[in-house]
């Protein structure tokens, strides 16, 4: 069996150079994984914000006779203001120190708030599709 001459440089390398192979991975930063999910968290909520948005214009064009048009338009709309509000709370979030002892009675509500609007949001917006929003109107 013959081995690669790239296998063979790693492989001599790594017995006379110990420290060349990367180290253990850094203990985890709280504060930044915090940040890096709330980032994560408010891009899925901006995703949902412009898929409401869709879907209130596709009723809006539609108008009055779509059959629930009234469900439909309360049920984004308070999706929409949800939204809002998980939006601006995760940007608090975001800027408190997660580090900050003093702040994480305070930072905890706030997850769970949030965590508890977003699950409010899913469900209405399983109730959006069960209305169905459909566009008859193709050619805008």
């Amino acid at each position: 069996m013959r081995l690669s001459p790239l296998f063979l440089l790693l492989l001599r390398c790594r017995t006379t150079h110990p420290d060349a192979w990367p180290r253990s991975p850094a203990p985890l930063n709280m504060n930044h994984y915090a940040n890096k999910k709330s980032a994560a968290e408010s891009m899925l909520d901006v995703a949902l914000l412009m898929a409401n948005a869709s879907q209130l214009k596709a009723v809006l064009e539609q108008g009055p006779s779509f059959h629930f048009y009234t469900p439909t338009i309360t049920l984004i709309s308070i999706s929409l203001c949800l939204q809002i509000t998980v939006g601006v709370l995760l940007i608090f979030i975001v800027r408190w120190n997660l580090n900050d002892e003093q702040k994480h009675q305070r930072l905890n509500f706030m997850e769970n708030v949030a965590t508890g609007l977003v699950f409010i949001i899913v469900v209405v917006n399983v109730f959006i599709t069960a209305f169905g929003v459909h566009r008859t109107n193709y050619n805008n």
